[in-house]
Order: C-alpha cells, then structure tokens, then sequence
C-alpha cells in the first residue's frame, strides 16, 4: 500500500486510458505523456497496461507501507527517499515506510511514479484512470488516500523509438495535423493563418485541452453546427476563433466545427508543455 502524504496540485491515477467506448459516450482518458508511463512502467517490470501516478508541476509526496521498487519519468524532478535523492528516471528500490517525495518539474510538467506490480484500484470500464471530465474511476489524490499495489513481475528493458517531449528543452513544439472534417467551414485565409502561426499555449489549458491564443480563424459557413462524435487530437474552433486541441479528458461529442486532427504521437508534447508555449502546426497526409 501507498499512503499520499502530499497529493501536489493535480495528482491522479492513469494507464493506457478507457479505448473504445467512444460510441457509447465515455471519454478515453489515460496518460497525457503515454511514452513517459510506459518508461516508467518497464523500468520496475511491469506490463505496459498497468497504471502508475501522473502528477502536475508539483509533484507529490508520498510513503510506502510496504517494500517497493518505483521509478519516476517525464518531467525532472527531484526524487528523494526519507530525504536522500535518488535518480531519475531509474527502478530505485524503497523500504517499507519511507516517505517519498517527487519534488517540482524543473522543466515540463508532468511526472510519471510507477510502482512494482502498478497501481491497482478497481478498475472502471477496463482502465484504472482518472477521468477528470466525467469523473469516472478514482478521484485526483488527497492527503491520506492509500493506494493498493500489485506484484512484481521482474525487470524489462525500455523502449526504443520516438521521444515524447525533450524535457532539457523547454522551447517551441511542433505538431502535425491532417485538415478536416470540417476545413470547409473556413477560408483558405484562414487555414493559412492556422500553419502560420505562431500560437502560444493559454494558462486554461488542461487534460481535457489544450487552448491556443494567437491567429483567429474566421469561418466562412455561418450557423451552428450539430452535435458530432470528436477524437483525440481534434482541432476545435470555437466562436472566438482560438484553436483548442482535444486532450486525454476530451468529450466524446461536440458542436464546435473541427478544422483538423494533430497525429495522435505529437499530443505528449502538449503534455509536457507549459502555457506561454508557442506552438506552430506542419501539415500531415
């Protein structure tokens, strides 16, 4: 069991996310860095579903009732046991009631705690994450939740492949999106502003999107648009004409017309990007 000593400004519980329930109303949620969790989740040898701890630019704090190994990724961070720093981004072994402590990103946002044997609340809907739109699964964290945890099933090696966010960096990020369903609905003006850019990331930003300030873009088709199904990464335009990009926690419907989806292995880079951001879009076929 996990104790929360310090539950930081925004903690919750995710995994891969609730996939393919879209139809049925109910949003997908999950990891907003999925390459991070899954990194931490191979590092203490765990299975690349299991669920592990998404905290946001504070960290958390936290004391094991039990032996445990625990590694921490996505944005650096501090981490320290009963004081001592230990490293990041490595399966560090923890004894039975030390405090833990993730301390403040330095740079990014969110930093990713998995545990041997993962989290294992009772799972809602096949995930075990905090939906912070719909409230399914377990509430954000506060002080005195405990947490239960699995078994170990020894360690792997990480993956290979593309980096989600370069954490040393900081700057500018670029996203690659695919025009429509509803590009029609704005002039050429307008889509060329839109790869224009640049737009910079608004501190109103959260899991469920990402809001941008910059460019407007003026519809050229009046009226209201009904209802349709929206998928993660859609470029939303709403009636001030700053383009919000669908996150984790994004409903499953919307009225606002879509100009354009961001490929879904760019979104991460949102994850970790902190408001005042400036974020530029390249077309994508």
């Amino acid at each position: 069991m996990i104790e929360v000593v310090r539950p930081g400004l925004l903690t919750t519980v995710q995994d891969r996310g609730r996939v393919g329930y879209a139809h049925l109303g109910v949003p997908r949620a999950g990891a907003l860095d999925p390459p991070a969790l899954l990194a931490a989740n191979r590092l203490v040898g765990n299975p690349d579903e299991a669920a592990g701890l998404e905290t946001t630019l504070n960290g958390v704090g936290l004391r094991t009732e039990v032996a445990t190994t625990l590694a921490v990724t996505g944005a650096p961070a501090r981490v320290t046991v009963d004081g001592e720093e230990v490293g990041f981004g490595e399966a560090v072994t923890v004894p039975a009631g030390a405090a833990v402590d993730i301390g403040s990103a330095v740079v990014g946002v969110r930093s990713y705690v998995a545990f041997a044997g993962g989290v294992t609340v009772t799972p809602v809907l096949g995930s075990r994450s905090t939906d912070t739109l719909s409230g399914l699964g377990p509430p954000p964290l506060r002080a005195g939740f405990v947490l239960p945890i699995g078994r170990s099933s020894g360690a792997v090696e990480l993956p290979d492949g593309r980096v989600a966010v370069d954490p040393r960096t900081g700057g500018p990020i670029e996203l690659r999106l695919r025009l429509g369903p509803r590009h029609d609905w704005f002039p050429t003006a307008a889509r060329d502003a839109l790869f224009a850019g640049p737009y910079a990331l608004s501190v109103k930003s959260n899991r469920v999107g990402a809001r941008l300030n910059g460019p407007e873009l003026r519809r050229s088709t009046a009226g209201e648009l009904p209802s349709e199904g929206i998928v993660l990464g859609a470029v939303q335009v709403p009636g001030d004409g700053q383009p919000l990009i669908f996150l984790a926690d994004h409903p499953t419907t919307g009225g606002y017309p879509v100009i354009g989806v961001v490929e879904t292995a760019d979104l991460a880079l949102l994850g970790q990007a902190r408001p005042g951001t400036a974020v530029t879009f390249v077309a994508w076929t």
